[in-house]
């Protein structure tokens, strides 16, 4: 008898560590694409606003 609780107690224990576990890992997967998203974002900004051309065409300066 003794035998048995000890298994059921193991077995309960090791599922609750083991949906600690898949927690913890969709938790870093969202962190993670979170990150991605807001440098994919960053990057479109980035490479907008850095075109090379002036943002105005300048009068050229009279002598």
């Amino acid at each position: 008898m003794f035998e048995l609780e000890y298994h059921r107690m193991r077995s309960a224990q090791l599922i609750r560590e083991a949906e600690q576990a898949r927690l913890a890992r969709e938790a870093e997967r969202g962190r993670r694409a979170a990150r991605q998203e807001r440098s994919a974002r960053n990057a479109d900004q980035a490479a907008e606003s850095h075109t090379g051309r002036p943002r105005r065409h300048r009068q050229p300066r009279t002598a």
